[in-house]
């Protein structure tokens, strides 16, 4: 087994030649100051220039990585290191390797995650040339919206350098292989109770003459993508609280027939509502089921809105519930089929049936997705990560250890029959 060091700095690597022996010039040298035991780790990810052989000259260790993608460099790289204490940073020489003992003492003082911040936020400092116009607007808004949605202490979402512990990191089970790494570590952790800290950190322009592999557009997208996946609230339950405000709304207005601003609401109305109803308890179902599953993969923490939901929710409940819906909305529409054979099955007043049957409509298709979504969740419930599943195991397990104790004494009582039948036999003879 190999030796284990206190710090390991991480720099992947696509093409880096141009720059990668200054990045790990000053990373030894800031190592050299702080007199850790260290090393330095490139995760090469398919280079085709030099960048492999400059890096062991300069004495870092070369892991190759075959699978593409900045995050599959990364956790090849992890994996491969053998540091408690872990930084990586880009091998670009934007960012100064020489800061790294400022990193080192964060982690030092407990904190789990320790991210570089260049945006004047967070005391950082961008020099000329070294960031886009585009990111210098993108950054702080994508920030921001990390801050509102997950609580992450954090003022620059992208910066690329940072440290944490092999402990935290192990922890976090990243699955991102692309540019949403990075994103995806601060989003996990910010969802667990741990020590996050930032430290300012100047940003330098790009040492390369080539385009580097950020693409903006659509790096920006994935990692808005990403916070959407990581956050039900604000995929699936906020839209449809929304919607659902909107339709009852609507059928506030429309069915006492009310006129607003000389404006009249009727059965069209009811329509928009009824529409804006269905699809409004169809998100709030799927923030439900994301939350389950995501919890039941380890992939967002347990809250107590879903351990409530947990203990209370059982499939009889849920179909008595869609039951009593789908009833209601019978009731309504049989009020309707009747109002249609007063009138001899002819010509009706629609103004007055709509009044039911888009009622009706809509109590049968929400009882009906209820009766869906209670069977959905309770499979759901069943997972390899849910209560019930770890419930289980708990009780095989209490079982076994049960059944060994029970077992015990029933051997060591064959043992002594054993044993008295054996002085018998030699008492008689």
């Amino acid at each position: 087994m190999e030796s284990r060091c206190e710090l390991s700095v991480v720099m992947p690597c696509l093409n880096e030649a141009e720059t990668l022996g200054v990045c790990i010039e000053k990373a030894w040298s800031a190592i050299d100051d702080l007199g850790i035991d260290a090393e330095i780790v490139v995760a090469d990810n398919g280079s085709t220039d030099r960048s492999r052989e400059i890096a062991t000259a300069a004495g870092a260790r070369v892991v190759n990585v075959g699978a593409p993608g900045y995050g599959n460099a990364l956790m090849g790289g992890i994996a491969a290191s053998r540091g408690r204490l872990i930084v990586m940073g880009d091998a670009d020489d934007s960012y100064d390797f020489l800061e790294l003992p400022r990193f080192v003492r964060k982690l030092r003082e407990g904190n789990d995650l320790v991210q570089g911040c260049r945006l004047k936020r967070g005391g950082g400092k961008i020099l000329p040339g070294a960031m886009p116009r585009l990111h210098r607007w993108g950054n702080p808004v994508l920030s921001w919206l990390l801050r509102t949605w997950f609580q992450a202490p954090v003022s620059d979402v992208y910066c690329g350098l940072r440290g944490f512990t092999r402990e935290h990191y192990d922890s976090l089970d990243l699955r991102c292989t692309g540019m949403e790494f990075a994103t995806e570590m601060i989003i996990k952790s910010s969802l667990r109770p741990v020590r996050i800290a930032e430290v300012p950190i100047t940003l330098h322009p790009d040492g390369r003459s080539r385009k580097p592999h950020l693409r903006t557009f659509r790096d920006g997208w994935r990692t808005l993508r990403l916070y959407l996946l990581y956050c039900p609230r604000w995929l699936f339950m906020v839209p449809g609280v929304a919607m659902l405000c909107f339709g009852f709304l609507a059928y506030a207005v429309a069915l006492p027939s009310f006129r607003v601003f000389g404006v009249g609401f009727a059965a069209h109305t009811l329509l928009f509502g009824s529409l804006a109803i269905i699809c409004g308890y169809q998100a709030i179902a799927f923030a439900v089921f994301t939350r389950a599953f995501g919890a039941m993969e380890g992939l967002i923490p347990s809250n107590g809105h879903l351990k409530r939901l947990e203990d209370g929710f059982t499939i009889e409940r849920g179909l008595v519930i869609a039951a009593l819906t789908i009833a209601a909305g019978m009731i309504l529409l049989l009020l309707a089929l009747n109002e249609w054979r007063v009138h001899d099955f002819g010509r009706l007043n629609y103004t007055t049936t709509m009044r039911l049957v888009v009622p009706g409509v809509t109590l049968s298709v929400l009882g009906f997705q209820t009766m869906l979504s209670s069977f959905f969740l309770s499979v759901l419930s069943l997972g390899r990560g849910s209560a019930a599943s770890l419930g289980s195991q708990e009780r095989k397990v209490e079982a076994a250890r049960t059944s060994e104790l029970v077992e015990a004494p029933v051997r060591v009582s064959q043992t002594r029959e054993g044993v008295t039948g054996a002085s018998r036999q030699v008492e008689t003879s």
